[in-house]
């Protein structure tokens, strides 16, 4: 399985894009504005899209992204494109999005019978299947309904935890999957802890007690995603330092990787 990072920031900037990540060419996971890069003919080929919350740096460019690609769907006969996520972040995207004020209504265009759009609700534990790889829900606690993500195919697991806090039920299960990279957020510095806590997010130092949760002699690259630009080097230098003891392979994820598990 193929994973592209089209945008892992917590904001926009020169050189940032918020979080999207395509896997093979067929699977969408956030649509934040990294999604705007891809040529429209690879957007025109995304089939499924795995939102994990309605916030949105994560789904900025999902009405965006069905208005490319509508001709050339509809002309080919592509069919719908498929948005998964919980009921929660569903109602908030029909409500606030796709409502005919803000942007068109998708479900219903060209007509009802024949959407561009569909919604299928998920609930954390849910696995989808399309042979190739499978996507599974995942435990996150942030201040709206969330999840995050596990994929895999022939290869070991990509997990990623989303927006999220303090999260013992996501360990849980990742310590039952055979990880193969691990991308987690970390938005804000020390400095700002207080901020993290109260907006359900990571800081380096509620991190460093989150991996303490990974299963002994698990070892696995941890991606560090959703940092904001201007406390990125920051961010990284408090983590590193954190875990010196530790010894993680923590790593800074970037718009533009590719990573083949």
């Amino acid at each position: 399985m193929k994973v592209q990072v089209l945008g892992c920031s917590g904001a926009i900037a020169h050189g940032c894009r918020t979080t999207a990540f395509l896997l093979d060419d067929d699977v969408l996971v956030d649509a934040g504005t990294g999604v705007g890069d891809l040529p429209l003919d690879v957007m025109a080929g995304i089939d499924h899209v795995f939102i994990t919350h309605a916030h949105l740096d994560h789904v900025a460019a999902l009405p965006l992204m069905l208005d490319a690609v509508a001709s050339a769907r509809l002309t080919r006969g592509a069919g719908a494109v498929t948005v998964h996520a919980l009921p929660e972040t569903i109602e908030a995207l029909q409500t606030h999005l796709f409502n005919g004020l803000i942007w068109p209504d998708f479900t219903l265009i060209p007509s009802a019978e024949t959407p561009l759009l569909v919604f299928e609700p998920l609930q954390v534990g849910d696995t989808w299947t399309d042979g190739r790889k499978t996507v599974e829900a995942l435990p996150a606690v942030h201040s709206v309904p969330a999840v995050g993500y596990a994929a895999w195919g022939q290869g070991g697991a990509w997990v990623f935890s989303g927006d999220t806090g303090r999260n013992p039920a996501f360990w849980a299960r990742v310590n039952q999957l055979p990880v193969a990279q691990l991308v987690i957020e970390t938005a804000f510095s020390d400095r700002e802890s207080d901020l993290a806590r109260r907006s359900q997010h990571l800081a380096p130092g509620t991190l460093a007690e989150e991996l303490a949760s990974i299963a002994p002699h698990a070892r696995y690259p941890i991606c560090i995603t959703h940092t904001k630009p201007a406390e990125t080097e920051l961010i990284m230098a408090e983590i590193l330092r954190l875990d010196a003891a530790l010894r993680h392979d923590i790593r800074w994820l970037q718009a533009g990787q590719t990573f083949e598990l």
